[in-house]
């Protein structure tokens, strides 16, 4: 998906919205038709959202071709269950291959190439563009999520779950200010650094000291969609998140280092 340019120092990542899924790699699994793990219409919510006040990199293919939001070494980012850099099965534990056909470390290799390493390239220069520009840079990174899952987390989720890596990626001052938005609002709950406390892009991208701030926010996807039927979308059902990310759009836009 071409990106939305940047008119000011903030830059949007949607790394899971993507739902191409190249002929040549899909499993077998009824997964690969339904693709449950989408994060289901965030790239429409952040163009709603951005209007000219940031710039937007928003990932064409299917999470489970590979996880853009996972480190090059697939590391674990959270202790417990989890899914991988190339996942072999969704978050309910269902198999992405039938046995023996999973990926091999040579194709994993080829997928962190073909399109692990694009987006990455694309969000660094981004970045670096923005903070030459503007001084500083401010990245961020949007997601969803069904409200329950139960293999990942107990109970449901918050609506809103804000991460800045337990307050590690960002200034002080700009997870502050977020903070002070989320609490002034009545229409959703809320979360910082709760059970998301951002994932890889947050976490490598995020630093700080050398002017480049990222938060991560993961919506549960009950606040703005039918998770029963998640392709569909409703402008009228999603109106009251759109109205709050414009919000945060604008409060980050107008955000500056002390």
């Amino acid at each position: 998906m071409p990106p939305i340019r940047s008119q000011g120092p903030l830059l949007i990542s949607v790394p899971h919205a993507g739902l191409r899924v190249p002929e040549e790699i899909k499993g077998v699994a009824p997964a690969w038709s339904s693709l449950p793990d989408t994060d289901w219409h965030v790239d429409r919510l952040a163009r709603l959202a951005v209007g000219s006040a940031a710039g937007m990199v928003a990932a064409e293919y299917s999470r489970y071709v590979i996880d853009l939001n996972r480190p090059a070494d697939d590391q674990p980012l959270y202790p417990g269950a989890g899914t991988g850099l190339v996942p072999t099965e969704t978050f309910a534990g269902e198999p992405l291959y039938s046995p023996g056909d999973e990926p091999d470390a040579e194709e994993q290799r080829f997928r962190r190439r073909r399109y692990w390493q694009p987006y990455h390239d694309r969000l660094h220069s981004t970045l670096e563009a923005i903070r030459r520009q503007h001084g500083f840079a401010i990245l961020l990174d949007l997601h969803s999520i069904a409200s329950r899952v139960p293999r990942l987390f107990d109970g449901r989720l918050p609506d809103l779950n804000l991460g800045t890596f337990d307050g590690r990626s960002c200034d002080p001052g700009l997870e502050s200010v977020v903070g002070e938005l989320l609490a002034g609002q009545d229409q959703f709950s809320w979360v910082v650094n709760g059970r998301f406390k951002g994932g890889y892009i947050t976490r490598h991208y995020g630093q700080p000291s050398v002017g480049i701030h990222a938060l991560q926010l993961e919506i549960a996807q009950a606040c703005y969609m039918d998770e029963s039927a998640p392709q569909a979308w409703s402008l009228e059902r999603a109106e009251g998140l759109v109205s709050f990310l414009k919000q945060l759009v604008e409060t980050l836009h107008r955000w500056r280092p002390r």
